[in-house]
């Protein structure tokens, strides 16, 4: 597709604390009248995409964004161009959104919308909402198992609802025993577990995914069926090849210094944000991080943190 067909367009999405996002419908006289879109427009020659969302925040819905996150950067076809849309994570803005142009107006849940048509772009979008900001990485290889599990039991009651089970050091069955208990305990929770790297086990175990190492990811030519999947990622290279098979999320490493390999070249976030600029993926920054570095992950285009010890002692 010709740059001159290419049309880009700042997308906001006003999530509020409970993660129901606004969604508007769009209006008669418009292409695609009747059909249900995050709130936003194209970007004006001369305007940056921050820029255009908070025009299109007062122009559609008469307020303005206090804070704008960059997030995804996803392409969608139609026959006769192509839409680059520039989403914006919007937590907090200046007054109650309404519909100045006549559209109505919908608070939904990602995971369960009650209003249709969605317009197609803004689908995989809804999926991408549903994951939450905070993904915890087992640890039991530094932590005696009834030690991890009392620190599981805390952190879901505090929340956490998405979590990677690696254990590279157990052999299958032991693997299979701890998998199936921290299973057990996530269900009442509504949290997602992944298995690293055994895609084979994922059914057999009632996981609700996978979570694919780089190498794993490389060697693939399309994604595991009918569950979620993650893998991670240390270079652009790596994050094009899991957007090229529709992967869910990735996760981008080392952000910072870790304990475990404190004199590995990290990242910073500078590099993080230059790597992932225009990706259409939801990144989960990891390396060195702790619960309060969330907002800084927000603020250089990540969807969240990972946490391989973090989660755990905090």
């Amino acid at each position: 597709m010709p740059a001159s067909n290419v049309i880009h367009a700042a997308v906001a999405v006003l999530q509020r604390p409970d993660g129901q996002v606004l969604l508007g419908r769009r209006p008669e006289g418009k292409p695609w009248a009747g059909w249900w879109e995050f709130p936003g427009g194209k970007i004006e020659e001369g305007e940056t995409a921050l820029q255009a969302l908070q025009r299109e925040l007062h122009e559609e819905l008469g307020t303005e964004a206090l804070e704008a996150m960059p997030w995804l950067t996803r392409s969608f076809d139609y026959p006769e161009k192509t839409v680059k849309l520039h989403f914006f994570m919007v937590r907090s803005w200046s007054a109650e959104p309404h519909g100045k142009e006549g559209q109505q107006l919908s608070w939904q849940y990602p995971d369960r919308p009650t209003v249709e048509p969605m317009l197609p772009a803004n689908t995989p979008v809804l999926r991408a909402l549903m994951l939450p900001t905070r993904y915890a990485i087992s640890n039991l290889a530094e932590t005696p198992e009834a030690v991890f599990l009392e620190q599981l039991q805390r952190a879901l009651d505090n929340g956490l609802r998405l979590i990677q089970v690696r254990e590279k050091q157990l052999d299958r069955a032991e693997l299979q025993s701890f998998a199936r208990r921290t299973i057990e305990m996530c269900r009442p929770y509504s949290a997602k577990v992944l298995l690293n790297t055994h895609i084979e086990l994922v059914a057999e175990l009632g996981a609700d995914g996978v979570h694919l190492t780089s190498e794993q990811l490389m060697g693939m030519a399309q994604r595991p069926d009918s569950m979620w999947v993650g893998a991670s990622c240390h270079n652009r290279t790596e994050l094009d090849k899991a957007a090229s098979l529709g992967l869910d999320f990735v996760t981008l490493s080392p952000v910072l210094s870790t304990l475990s390999h404190p004199q590995a070249a990290s990242l910073g976030w500078q590099q993080f944000e230059i790597v992932i600029q225009d990706y259409p993926l939801p990144v989960f920054a990891m390396g060195g991080m702790q619960p309060a570095d969330l907002a800084t992950s927000w603020r250089h285009g990540a969807h969240g943190i990972a946490m391989q010890r973090g989660i755990w002692t905090s």
